[in-house]
């Protein structure tokens, strides 16, 4: 169901949407995380990724403002931008999440390590900073994305009226 930006939408029950959404979210490695501080601040970071067990994983320092501000508040937002085209804007796929600071040495961060699950996060001598701590996101059910699953040409003559979607991450795929 394609819905008009700006209104309530209503999740699209379409399978192969719900599938692009989640190949979008399992092969992408970059995303912008927006935090909110303890002063209701809001701060947005480009973060590197990696997906695994239902959610997304990244590294960064404990003194950090991302850090910080999800110690104290784990309501998060994420957008994962992407190219479809080689003009014009890039297609997006945006949610809300719960997030949640995680030591090193945590058994879950161990065993994807082990399974390198987590190499886009871990490399760089992430793994060797003494102030390093994970970010597990684990994204709300509902996710909006901005031109994926749409004819080119419709978003190019309508953007406002044809880029937006909304999938239930928990729907069940039938085939």
């Amino acid at each position: 169901m394609t819905t008009i930006t700006g209104t309530p939408t209503t999740p699209d029950s379409d399978p192969k949407q719900l599938g692009k959404v989640r190949k979008v979210i399992e092969t992408k490695t970059f995303a912008t995380l927006a935090t909110t501080s303890p002063a209701g601040r809001p701060h947005v970071a480009g973060v590197l990724y990696d997906e695994a067990d239902g959610a997304l994983w990244v590294h960064t320092m404990r003194s950090s403002r991302k850090a910080r501000s999800i110690a104290t508040n784990p309501h998060v937002a994420v957008v994962i931008p992407f190219r479809k085209l080689p003009a014009g804007p890039p297609s997006t796929v945006q949610f809300q999440a719960t997030a949640e600071l995680v030591e090193m040495d945590d058994p879950r961060v161990t065993e994807l390590l082990a399974a390198g699950e987590l190499k886009t996060v871990s490399a760089h001598g992430t793994l060797d900073e003494p102030d390093g701590v994970f970010v597990r996101i684990v994204p709300n059910p509902t996710v909006h994305s901005y031109g994926l699953g749409v004819n080119p040409i419709d978003l190019i003559r309508d953007p406002l009226h044809t880029g937006a979607r909304t999938v239930r991450l928990d729907a069940e795929v039938t085939r």
